[in-house]
């Protein structure tokens, strides 16, 4: 079973399940842009057109969020930088964010940007569907580190959303 398969699988009905379908293209966006070098807009563009809307088959995706995936995709890119540095602080010096795999390093940008810069989702929220996204490809230690440090950035750019009460698993966002 492919991860995108997997994640539809274990996702909420819409809208959460589009916005899951979204989470995973982005980590994959990301990975692509890495890799090959491509721009945000490329890759945007070659997933809304051969990608989304498909659903069967690796690689392809059930009804995304196609602005959520764009939104992902463009804000973890244009603010590498930031994201990178806040990731870069919640990982032990001896695990520096370069030597983690290129797979790991875009579920943490992508984990990262939509704690930092998307305040309508509750931050347990995109750390459950990035952990989710974590299992999916990887079966060692990987999510562990996804989860503690997409926790860890919650707990210092959004304290205020990891509150008793405040939404988890099954919410829409």
């Amino acid at each position: 079973m492919s991860a995108a398969q997997e994640i539809s699988a274990a996702t909420p009905a819409e809208p959460g399940r589009r916005r899951s379908a979204a989470r995973l293209a982005a980590v994959q966006a990301l990975y692509q842009m890495e890799i090959a070098g491509t721009t945000p807009a490329n890759v945007i563009g070659e997933f809304v057109r051969h990608r989304f809307g498909r659903d069967s088959g690796e690689g392809e995706f059930g009804a995304a969020d196609e602005f959520f995936f764009a939104d992902l995709v463009e804000g973890a890119a244009a603010r590498r930088d930031e994201v990178d540095r806040a990731i870069a602080a919640a990982l032990t010096p001896d695990w520096p964010l370069e030597r983690l795999e290129v797979t790991l390093r875009a579920i943490l940008r992508a984990g990262a940007y939509e704690i930092i810069a998307r305040p309508d989702v509750p931050p347990r929220v995109s750390i459950t569907e990035y952990l989710d996204i974590a299992h999916a490809f990887f079966a060692g230690k990987e999510p562990g580190l996804v989860n503690g440090v997409l926790d860890r950035l919650a707990r210092t750019f959004r304290p205020e959303g990891l509150r008793e009460g405040s939404h988890g698993r099954g919410a829409p966002s």
